[in-house]
């Protein structure tokens, strides 16, 4: 990021994004449970006069308003030198500042659509939505209408991200397409930083419910890994080692609920949101969700090849021609009323009828 009067002392440094990258590639990058925000740190210069810290990020971050700093400062989204300031602090000489702000606005236009959204709660600061599965969340090449944006847009038209051609407005984090469940929207700027920031710091509670191929060995444990994009093929997305200098930490909860023959409900919890990472951790222990074409779920991989048995599970794809991952649960602080919220949605039809399809497997 290029910053005014730079020197090697005094220099922005900008964290990689925390977000799916720029390029498209065959609807794979518009997908991904990545949240929607940046952080970076300034490294202030050893000649710095004193300043305000509100004035001083001004001046140095691209696409940030004074309102926009001042609700990030509120609400501890930066510090110096490790620790909450008010906007009145005077920058010093050698001074390390650290900010994490929502995801800048990008330069595109988006086409409001009159559409049913099942929002399962709204007041002035923020919005509950149940994504049905199938539903891209924001446009991209070759989804420019229909996503859940474009319902956005035209719902909430007063939203100041909207306002300024934002091609997420309100967005914190998102779901794949063919993941169903529920999405947080900021419908505030304070709204969109405060909870931004409680991404970051992984207070956000996300539970998913998966069915996998075959039952995990153990009934509950922790995966934790880098993930990131292949480097044999750059449309999916792979596990690398911890500390690899290829991938971004992530980190996967996961619990067996119940199995049926050959797959097994799995409880999954996030502590951070890398693209398809429930999808990748799940594979890389041996489990592939169910119906997950992109990551091998849409084989028969458990089980013995018999002719019934074969037609019992091509049944079970028709039911749910998809990945069957959920994203059940929602928990948070909410940044106005300081309570904590917590949202719930259903199994939708397709994944319930894949259950009791299980559910009368006999071996």
């Amino acid at each position: 990021m290029n910053t005014p009067d730079a020197t090697d002392d005094d220099f922005v440094t900008p964290l990689p994004l925390l977000s799916a990258p720029e390029e498209v590639e065959d609807n794979v990058a518009e997908e991904g449970e990545d949240e929607l925000y940046e952080h970076h740190r300034i490294h202030a210069d050893k000649r710095q006069e004193l300043i305000r810290l509100d004035k001083f990020l001004l001046n140095r971050l691209q696409n940030a308003s004074r309102t926009k700093i001042q609700n990030a400062i509120k609400a501890e989204a930066v510090q110096v030198n490790e620790r909450a300031v008010k906007s009145n602090y005077r920058v010093k000489p050698g001074d390390v500042i650290t900010i994490t702000l929502p995801e800048p606005p990008r330069e595109v236009g988006v086409q409001p659509e009159e559409m049913d959204l099942d929002i399962r709660y709204e007041d002035e600061s923020l919005l509950m939505v149940n994504k049905p599965a199938g539903m891209v969340v924001h446009p991209a090449f070759g989804h420019w209408c229909g996503t859940l944006v474009n319902g956005l847009s035209y719902h909430l038209n007063n939203l100041p991200t909207g306002r300024n051609g934002d091609i997420r407005p309100g967005l914190i984090h998102r779901i794949d397409k063919d993941t169903s469940g529920l999405l947080v929207i900021g419908k505030t700027e304070w709204a969109m930083t405060h909870l931004s920031q409680q991404f970051f710091h992984h207070t956000i509670e996300r539970t998913y419910l998966a069915l996998v191929w075959g039952i995990p060995k153990e009934t509950e444990g922790t995966i934790s890994t880098n993930i990131g994009r292949s480097l044999k093929d750059r449309k999916v997305q792979t596990v690398f080692p911890l500390g690899d200098e290829h991938g971004k930490h992530a980190v996967t909860h996961y619990k067996v609920l119940q199995t049926f023959g050959h797959v097994a409900l799995v409880q999954c919890n996030l502590e951070t949101g890398r693209t398809h990472q429930i999808r990748v951790h799940m594979k890389h222990i041996g489990h592939p969700l169910f119906s997950d074409a992109t990551y091998g779920g849409t084989k028969v991989l458990y089980g013995q090849r018999t002719g019934a048995y074969k037609a019992f599970v091509e049944k079970a794809f028709e039911l749910m021609p998809r990945q069957a991952l959920h994203a059940k649960s929602l928990g948070f602080v909410h940044p106005v009323t300081g309570e904590q919220m917590q949202f719930e949605a259903e199994l939708p039809a397709d994944f319930t009828a894949l259950l009791e399809h299980w559910a009368g497997f006999e071996k």
